[in-house]
This record gives structure tokens, C-alpha cells and sequence, in this order.
């Protein structure tokens, strides 16, 4: 492996926070390194560029043991990150596709540790899990052959007691509970406060997602986690809980309908086609900078600055659920009901403004909501229903400015049966 590996520019301008200096809040995207096979290192900066646009700090790279694209990969998004300035990476292990090998861990952590991008805290590579708790153990080692890391794992399958029992072997803890529970259709803060507790001032990296559907059976996955509030209630979550680190999930998975990243189709796995062509993420990410300037700042509340214009997103499914069959997508992880039992008929709105303004939208010109915001507010929520006569083009406009996006039809989609993706669009 070690001949494959290009070395990355090295200097004095590694990010790198401390656990004991006061908060330095960050939030990172959750990348699918196993999607880039044959990406170019421009599309990596162009995917950078979106990012830090929309205030992210950086990147948790998920990465495999078995692709052998990886190494190529890597080296194109770690010279990126350094020609773009700004903006960090950190690896994060998928253990639940493959066996690792400690030697393998070891030698990526070593070769891109000392990265301009590489995200340090207190001058240690952070690294990062998604699952492996069996794998505990052998963290000691990777500690000793690397000089030293901050670790960070995704144990989540755990639970927080669970992961509370194997704080010694940590820095802190990832939770990748971020969605609603089978049957349930709003998540809460319950789990986020017992991470906190369980970690006894330990790093605590919160997740947030904005969507979640699967439907891939080649995996066994095919369920819809209730996202028509989760993006706003998440992140109205992250002010309260104000953890140290957030992780978005995620930049790019199309499989599971999480992605906020521009459309990239080589990244689309196969059978995810029929649901993420025509279903753009990227209007969620036009949000993110009031709400992690805030965050940052350590206030509960957002704010948007007197040169900045107010703006509005809105998602929706272009189906009701009623309009055929469910494809046997069940509602939430393990659960047994129907999604379509979970799924609610509803364009959900959510606006940034100054003070008050109203925001309306309409369905085919035939069905018309308008929203009003306040001067206290600079948040705003609303849910406008449809149901199987509401058909036609949806347009969204406020002050002035109408955006019109992808229409809503009674019609079961080609696939034969519903899709509980979303569209997300913006003004």
C-alpha cells in the first residue's frame, strides 16, 4: 500500500482544536468514499467549494477496506482540501463493510496525518468509525503505531451505556441516531443527553441528517425514517444540545435519500436510480450557514445579518402515499408497519427571514398556502398538506421571487409503487 500512497503537502497551517481550550465547535459532512470510483480531483474541490460555502468545516471521510480506489481517492481529496484552504478531513472506518486489518488502519492514519487538511485535536489525528465496536481493542495498537490519535467512533448499535462502558479506550463518541424510531415519527433529544452523560465530558459528535429512504434489496434495506420536520427539528436540536462537534448525514449517500450535495449520477448505486434521478438534496444546504453560526456562537437562536436576503426551501414528495403500492417499505429501521402508515402528505417549508414577510406557495394554481413570518423569528417552520386532488407544479415565491419546482401527481411512478424520496428546492 505504502508504494501507491503520494505524499501530501505538509506545513504549519494543520487545523487542529484542543479539548481543553474553550468550545471550538465544527461540523462535518459525511462523504461515501466508496462511491468516487473514477471521480476527478475536480469534482472533489467543486464538492469542497459547496461545503465550505454552505459553512461546513469539513469532511468524514468513510472509507472501506476493500475498494481499491480508495488510496487514488483519498490523495485527490487531501491535496483538494489544501489547495482550497480552510476546510479539513479526517478518516472514518466503515466497519460494517469488511474486515480491517490493524496494519491497514495504522499506515492510512500515518500517511495523511500530517496534512494541511488533516483534523487535529490537540495535535492528534482525528479519526473516526462507522460501528465496529468488536474492533475496540485494537485501537491501543493503532494509538501506539500512529503516534497518537483522537478517537471518535460511531458505536452506536451500543447504545450510550454501551458506549459509556468502553470510554476508556475513546476520546469521545459519534451517534448516527439521528433519525425517528420505527413507528415513531419525530426524533427527540433523549439519546443525544444520555451520550453527554455517558461520556463524562468526553467529545460528543451529534448527528443530522435532513431525509432517509432505502430501498435496496440487494442489501435487505427498504424503510422511511419521517423526515418532513427533521431537518428543522434537528437542527433546533443542535442549539439546544450544543455538542461539540455535529456530523451531517450525509454529503452523498443516494441509497439511503440523505445526501445535501449537488447531484453526481457516477455516485448513484445501482437500484437507487429509480429514486434519487430528478429528487435534487441541494436546497437543504441553503440553511446551514445561520444555523452553524449560531451554533458556533453558542446561541439558541439564529440570526441573519441586514445584507443578507431572506430565504425559503421547501421539500416534498411528488406523490401522496395513497396513489399505489407502498413496495413493502416499512416504516423506520426494524419496524414492521407500513411507511406509508409513517409517511405525511405535506410540502414542508422552512424560511430565514429578517423580520416579517410572507412566503406562499401553491399547487397547480389551484391550491394556495401563505405563511407569515415574524419580527421575533428568524426561523420559521410550516407544513402545507396535499392529497390525491392536489396536482400541478409547485411554486414557492416570496419577496418577489418565485422558484417553480418538479409538479406532484396522482399517479403511481414507473417503478410501481411509491417513492418516499423528497425534492428540495429553494428562493
Amino acid at each position: 500500500m505504502a508504494s501507491l500512497l503520494k505524499k501530501l503537502k505538509i506545513g504549519r497551517g494543520s487545523s487542529t482544536a484542543s479539548s481543553t481550550e474553550p468550545p471550538c465547535r465544527k461540523v462535518f459532512a459525511h462523504y461515501m468514499v466508496g462511491l468516487t470510483h473514477g471521480q476527478s480531483s475536480a469534482h472533489w474541490a467543486h464538492d469542497i467549494k459547496c461545503a465550505k460555502d454552505a459553512g461546513i468545516d469539513g469532511f468524514a471521510l468513510n472509507i472501506g477496506p476493500a475498494d481499491p480506489w480508495t488510496l487514488t481517492q483519498l490523495r485527490h481529496a487531501y491535496e483538494a482540501a489544501e489547495e482550497a484552504g480552510d476546510f479539513v478531513l479526517f478518516l472514518s472506518f466503515d466497519m460494517a463493510c469488511g474486515a480491517w486489518e490493524v496494519n491497514q488502519v495504522v499506515e492510512l492514519i500515518n500517511h495523511f496525518k500530517d496534512s494541511d487538511a488533516q483534523m487535529k485535536v490537540d495535535g492528534k489525528p482525528f479519526v473516526s468509525t462507522f460501528e465496529g465496536p468488536n474492533w475496540a481493542e485494537n485501537w491501543h495498537a493503532v494509538r501506539s503505531e500512529t503516534g497518537g490519535i483522537f478517537l471518535v467512533p460511531d458505536w452506536s448499535s451500543l447504545g450510550p451505556h454501551g458506549v459509556g462502558q468502553k470510554r476508556d479506550i475513546i476520546d469521545g463518541a459519534f451517534s448516527w441516531d439521528t433519525w425517528p424510531k420505527a413507528g415513531k415519527h419525530k426524533v427527540t433529544v433523549h439519546e443525544d443527553r444520555l451520550y453527554q452523560s455517558e461520556l463524562r465530558g468526553k467529545k460528543y459528535m451529534m448527528g443530522v441528517s435532513p431525509y432517509f429512504y432505502t430501498n435496496l434489496p440487494q442489501w435487505g434495506k427498504n424503510w422511511y425514517s419521517p423526515s418532513e420536520s427533521l431537518w428543522y427539528d434537528r437542527w433546533q436540536q443542535v442549539l439546544e444540545i450544543m455538542p461539540d462537534f455535529v456530523q451531517i448525514i450525509t454529503w452523498n449517500d443516494y441509497g439511503e435519500s440523505s445526501y445535501i450535495c449537488d447531484t453526481a449520477h457516477h455516485q448513484i448505486v445501482r437500484g437507487a436510480e429509480k429514486y434519487t434521478h430528478g429528487y435534487d438534496h441541494a436546497a437543504f444546504r441553503a440553511v446551514l450557514p445561520y444555523y452553524i453560526a449560531a451554533y458556533k456562537a453558542g446561541k439558541t437562536s439564529i440570526d441573519l445579518p441586514k445584507d443578507q436576503e431572506d430565504i425559503a426551501i421547501a421539500w416534498y414528495r411528488t406523490t401522496p402515499v395513497g396513489c399505489g403500492a407502498d413496495g413493502d417499505t416499512k416504516w423506520g429501521q426494524g419496524g414492521s408497519d407500513s411507511a406509508a402508515n409513517g409517511a405525511r402528505d405535506v410540502i414542508s417549508i422552512m424560511a430565514v427571514t429578517k423580520g416579517a414577510t410572507s412566503v406562499s406557495v401553491n399547487i397547480g394554481n389551484k391550491v394556495q398556502k401563505t405563511c407569515h413570518t415574524t419580527e421575533q423569528m428568524r426561523i420559521s417552520y410550516f407544513e402545507m398538506p396535499f392529497h390525491e386532488g392536489t396536482t400541478g407544479p409547485v411554486m414557492m415565491s416570496m419577496n418577489g421571487k418565485t422558484v417553480k419546482g418538479p409538479e406532484i401527481r396522482n399517479e403511481c411512478p414507473p417503478c410501481g409503487h411509491v417513492i418516499f424520496n423528497a425534492v428540495a428546492i429553494q428562493v
